[in-house]
């Protein structure tokens, strides 16, 4: 009898989890064991929604993604609270926090990514060297930084427990960092009816994402809520405050221009690094990420794979060490459940037999290039989606020769709407929409399709006219138009799914995963839902 594929997942969070639940049908059938190390003590949950769960959004439950009573029945072996200390890529075998050492024939990397620490006086930063980490593994490979009382990240349930208390107490929040989630949680936390300042060093928010007329009018909407908004602030140091007991308490950041901002929890939303260190020790490359070919594949061991936030995907190069590697992992859900999906079918094609036939298999032998991935900041009255390349302003001579780029702008900063839209040979390339939703949602599809812009840009405002009718837009309920695009969901597969009774936002979710990634999709799955009703209603 042929000896079954000793399978060993590093991780066990959303993107682990979704290649444990794809590999489930080679797990049954015996061609493979497996087995899943997870450093958190909890099972895999949807870290995109902390931020909601941490302002009372969302219940905990809501968060669990990972199906592990399923996994266990299957045969899969699942240890949480534990962590991969080494891998001995020779003898292939890995040793745990526990002193277990696990025999493997692959493993698959899925370690994510953990908070990145700023550089300020009174918080500690810890060094992430090999030297350090040789003398000291065991508190850094899987761990978070260690911060003072009154400091947090917002990475981890523990993180949103932190917030939670600090809001249902009435304290008040200092957000350092102004992308993406640290706004989320601003604007959540002031919806929940907390006292929020945000601080950050450049001219406007999003700097990532969106151009200058687009950051100033998301700017003045921030303000508009009861944000107090710190900008051009660069955060230099923290003060404490002891209390009768002698315990020490967040009092203030200090910023280079003088700003003194008191609160009494600070959240440090300064983006996050890939956990690679684990594959920095165990001898394999490294960039930024673990460094993974198209097949998400180790550059220096065909044996190990990464997947998600720690995978840095990239052509081989030589193996200079010196040599920059472009480029790096995505940080988005959607990606990575992509390549979850893809690794695990590959690796039952390569077993064969029925776990392959259940699992449908494969079409290409390597991953397919993603494509600039959607910014989409989800908050109650302020809407901002951005993609592309959108530093380009009207009137500027396009920089790459027999290049065709255009540039078409909209702005009413006193009603907080902007839309800038990027075009090359009249197809639309990049676009940031502020306080338009609907208009968003059609440069959303026209992007994904490559579609060419109408001749005069100024119909597609339209979309958020007081006479516009959402079921009269053909095109945004097109059957093989996205409507999820975490999880890659069309319009037909919702209507599908509702015309077999799954009527809620919830209940698509639970039948085609749209609207577990991050969630902006959960208006436009309301949208077909309700079309889908009335055009049952009709027949």
């Amino acid at each position: 009898m042929t000896q079954p594929l000793r399978v060993l997942v590093v991780g066990y969070g959303p993107v682990g989890a979704r290649f444990v639940e794809n590999v489930l049908p080679g797990v049954r059938s015996g061609a493979i064991q497996l087995t899943v190390v997870g450093a958190e003590v909890d099972d895999a949950y949807n870290r995109v929604l902390v931020a909601e769960y941490a302002v009372g959004g969302m219940q905990r439950d809501s968060l669990t993604i990972a199906d592990r009573g399923a996994a266990e029945a299957a045969g899969a072996r699942i240890m949480t609270g534990v962590s991969v200390r080494h891998l001995d890529r020779g003898a292939r075998a890995a040793t745990l926090s526990t002193g277990e050492r696990i025999a493997y024939d692959r493993v698959v990397l899925a370690t994510g990514s953990r908070a990145n620490t700023p550089t300020l006086d009174g918080v500690p930063r810890p060094r992430r060297d090999p030297g350090t980490l040789s003398s000291l593994p065991g508190d850094l490979i899987a761990g978070d930084d260690a911060l003072p009382p009154g400091v947090t990240a917002l990475r981890d349930l523990g993180d949103a427990e932190r917030v939670r208390a600090a809001i249902a107490g009435g304290r008040r929040l200092v957000i350092l960092g102004a992308g993406v989630l640290g706004l989320e949680l601003a604007l959540a936390a002031v919806h929940a009816g907390a006292r929020v300042a945000v601080v950050h060093h450049g001219a406007y928010p999003m700097p990532r994402s969106l151009d200058r007329g687009g950051g100033g009018v998301l700017r003045q909407a921030l303000r508009r809520t009861g944000l107090a908004v710190f900008a051009h602030s660069r955060a230099e140091s923290v003060e404490f405050r002891t209390d009768e007991n002698g315990e020490r308490h967040f009092d203030r950041l200090i910023t280079a221009d003088g700003n003194q901002i008191e609160g009494d929890l600070l959240v440090l939303s300064c983006g996050v690094s890939p956990r690679s260190e684990l594959a920095a020790l165990s001898g394999l490359r490294t960039a930024f990420g673990v460094l993974v070919d198209r097949r998400l594949r180790s550059w220096s061991d065909p044996d190990v794979y990464a997947i998600g936030d720690c995978a840095h995907i990239v052509d081989h190069l030589p193996d200079d060490a010196s040599a920059r590697v472009p480029g790096g992992p995505s940080g988005l859900i959607g990606p990575g459940w992509r390549q979850a999906d893809w690794l695990a079918a590959r690796l039952l094609d390569e077993l064969g037999g029925s776990a392959a036939a259940d699992r449908g298999g494969i079409d290409a032998d390597a991953m397919d290039a993603e494509r600039e991935a959607l910014v989409m900041l989800k908050a109650e009255h302020v809407d901002v989606v951005a993609v592309g390349d959108v530093s380009l302003e009207p009137g500027d001579d396009d920089p790459r020769p027999g290049c065709d780029r255009k540039v078409s702008l909209w702005a009413d900063p006193e009603h907080l709407r902007y839309v800038k839209m990027v075009s090359e040979s009249g197809v639309l390339t990049a676009f940031v929409s502020v306080g338009m939703p609907r208009t968003a949602a059609e440069l959303t599809l026209l992007f994904e399709r490559g579609g060419e812009l109408p001749a005069d840009r100024s119909l597609l405002l339209r979309f958020d006219g007081p006479d516009y009718v959402p079921g009269e837009n053909g095109d945004a309920f097109a059957p093989t138009a996205t409507v999820c695009w975490c999880n890659a969901v069309t319009v037909e597969q919702v209507e599908e799914s509702a015309a077999q009774g799954n009527a809620t936002v919830a209940c698509i979710g639970r039948d085609t995963r749209a609207g577990t990634g991050c969630g902006g999709c959960k208006s436009r799955i309301s949208d077909v839902l309700a079309r889908h009703a009335a055009a049952t209603a009709a027949v």
